[in-house]
């Protein structure tokens, strides 16, 4: 199963890997609506099962993602504290009833501004969760490339480029923030 935010990173991986389900988290960040819209546009464009888990934990939340100040040891202004981990755990507690066996994350090289982006904390989260009841294996299949590097290889249809979402204030692309703005360079520097 792809935690699939419809991001570029995750749409990537769902055109490589073209799991059986797909799963967006809304965890109460202000940019779920727009998240949500992508995921499931996509997901129906490849024929991909999607769910959308709502939790709301916006009060836990930080920075941009939640719509206010980071938190004074925010490494960056969009960090939301333990936001893999608390995604890995939500989906992970929803994948298991399900049947799946493996949880697909689509970090990439670069998202190590965060520690939850490292090599080191995935292994560790894989250790974790698959110690555990179910035996649930947790991926990040695209850790070692750049998001450029990742969608030259994976060639992803312009049609479904357009339908992803990397804001992190908004539901629409607000083209200022940090997710905005690598989205943008990323496609310029691909060329779309």
């Amino acid at each position: 199963m792809l935690l699939f935010s419809g991001g570029l990173d995750s749409t990537a991986l769902a055109v490589l890997l073209r799991p059986e389900r797909a799963l967006t988290i809304d965890y109460g960040q202000v940019s779920a609506p727009g998240e949500v819209r992508a995921a499931a546009a996509i997901s129906t464009e490849l024929g991909i099962g999607h769910e959308v888990l709502h939790c709301d934990c916006s009060k836990v939340g930080s920075g941009l993602l939640a719509g206010r100040d980071p938190d004074p040891v925010a490494p960056v202004i969009e960090w939301w504290p333990f936001r893999n981990q608390l995604l890995i755990t939500l989906a992970g507690a929803w994948a298991l009833p399900r049947g799946c066996k493996e949880l697909i994350v689509g970090s990439v090289h670069g998202d190590d501004a965060h520690v939850d982006g490292t090599t080191a904390f995935y292994e560790r989260m894989n250790r974790l969760i698959s110690m555990q009841e179910g035996e649930l294996a947790v991926s990040a299949p695209a850790l070692s490339k750049t998001t450029e590097s990742l969608l030259r290889e994976v060639e992803v249809p312009n049609g479904l480029l357009g339908f992803t979402h990397s804001c992190h204030r908004s539901e629409w692309a607000c083209g200022l923030c940090p997710g905005c703005i690598k989205r943008s360079e990323t496609l310029e520097a691909l060329g779309r």
